[in-house]
């Protein structure tokens, strides 16, 4: 009999505009570094902090809000969750070629495996999913994803 137990790790901080973006990807980089699967996949690291790049400036520049960062890591999926206070989701614009921004969701389509947008009382939460080398069939324990929860744009 298999364990169905979910294992998950997470932790959450909050941005103020005052700090910036970079404090963000900082913090997050530390963390990152706990997961015993981010020495071996410095891509999908990368990639991870590209985007919580890209989604703490859209919550500092679009929504003007501090941005709630959350990861968690539910081995299968790093889970890169942005919370601002605007209502508006979040667009891919067709961005003019010599434009200085907003490209950051095209971005962001690009580097996760999937990524959705919830809608909430108090604003949104935008929450990209990258799964590590080695975990697309499951997680570190064989386990596998349920059904349609990898699924939203950029899972092609």
């Amino acid at each position: 009999m298999t364990d169905s137990t979910m294992r998950a790790v997470g932790w959450a901080q909050s941005f103020p505009i005052s700090q910036g973006v970079r404090a963000g990807r900082h913090w997050a980089r530390e963390h990152l570094r706990t997961l015993e699967w981010a020495e071996e996949a410095p891509d999908t690291v990368d990639s991870v902090l590209l985007a919580v790049s890209e989604l703490i400036t859209n919550a500092h520049k679009h929504a003007r809000s501090d941005a709630q960062l959350v990861l968690t890591w539910d081995s299968t999926c790093l889970h890169v969750s942005v919370h601002d206070s605007s209502s508006q989701p979040p667009t891919q614009r067709e961005g003019d070629p010599g434009a200085l921004g907003g490209r950051g969701m095209a971005i962001v389509d690009a580097l996760a495996d999937s990524w959705q947008h919830h809608p909430q009382r108090d604003g949104k939460t935008v929450t990209a999913c990258f799964v590590p080398p080695g975990y697309e069939e499951g997680g570190a324990d064989g386990s596998h994803a349920a059904d349609g929860e990898r699924q939203g744009p950029g899972n092609g």
